[in-house]
């Protein structure tokens, strides 16, 4: 077996907490955690017990050169930390690789790293991160976009498969796209349930109530689209074109705006999904009365 590198993790939320235990667990040696603030820092090592590993950023030159660094920062620090990493006056390897997990920025974002000889590339999986120890679970077996030049492609995919992951590569100015295919698809789709929350609110049931009562729902249409293409998964009133369910829906609505535009807007793609079953003049109808 091929000995595994020592990994620095720069950015201590949620993410670089849960990637730190998910690599620790599979044989990754963590040299150092590093936070914007002491205490951050030390909240992440204490997940791992391992309190000499945290440092901030100005005290990493006073530490060995890892191998590898993996940047799990908020976008808008990423350039200033490659920036500061650039600075620091390490005798490195030649397999020196920095990556970062943004899924909106591509490895350009890490070219003051690359003029000073490191490999650079990308690595951000395909999961929602909202606490360390639940998302080190979930990025095992998760899928992941990589991206960079060869050498920091071909760790980032080693790490993937030692996590028993999935890995793609897409290119550099694909990135934002693909990104926003990720929001739509998870954080979008909670602020949509949130907005379901309100409606039913509306109707009398508390939050929590309203919450218990829609998550099978969710669920049973994320199971549809397990087994399922969009199209054949589809159900409710736009699948079997309801027209005057639709009516209704828009009436209700009349005085909650955000949802009455979001029903609208959403409504129109079922449409476009569900029309190839449908009477034309009855898609029509419905497309005149919500567009």
């Amino acid at each position: 077996m091929m000995q595994k590198p020592e990994v620095a993790i720069v950015g201590t939320g949620r993410l670089g907490t849960a990637l730190a235990l998910a690599l620790a667990e599979q044989g990754y040696s963590i040299g150092a955690l590093v936070g914007r603030r002491r205490e951050s820092a030390r909240r992440a090592a204490a997940f791992l017990d391992a309190s000499k590993s945290a440092v901030v950023l100005k005290e990493l030159a006073e530490k060995p050169a890892p191998h590898l660094v993996l940047i799990a920062t908020p976008d808008d620090q990423i350039a200033k930390v490659a920036e500061t990493l650039a600075k620091l006056d390490w005798p490195r390897s030649r397999t020196a690789t920095v990556l970062h997990t943004s899924g909106a920025l591509s490895s350009e974002v890490l070219t003051p790293l690359r003029k000073h000889d490191w490999s650079t590339g990308s690595l951000h999986p395909l999961v929602s991160v909202s606490e360390p120890k639940a998302g080190a679970r979930l990025l095992r077996n998760a899928f992941w976009c990589v991206e960079g030049d060869k050498r920091a492609v071909r760790l980032a995919r080693t790490i993937v498969r030692d996590l028993d992951g999935k890995s793609f590569s897409i290119s550099s100015e694909k990135k934002p796209l693909y990104h926003a295919s990720a929001v739509m698809a998870s954080g979008n789709v909670t602020a949509l349930f949130d907005v379901a929350l309100e409606m039913l609110r509306e109707c009398g049931l508390t939050r929590s109530q309203a919450q218990q009562a829609l998550l099978p729902l969710l669920t049973s249409a994320v199971k549809n689209l397990e087994k399922l293409d969009p199209a054949a998964a589809l159900t409710g009133t736009f699948a079997r074109g309801d027209l005057e369910t639709v009516k209704r829906h828009l009436d209700a609505l009349k005085t909650n705006r955000p949802a009455l535009e979001l029903y609208r807007l959403l409504g129109l793609r079922s449409l476009e999904l569900s029309a190839r079953g449908l009477d034309p003049a009855v898609v029509k109808r419905i497309k005149r009365l919500i567009g």
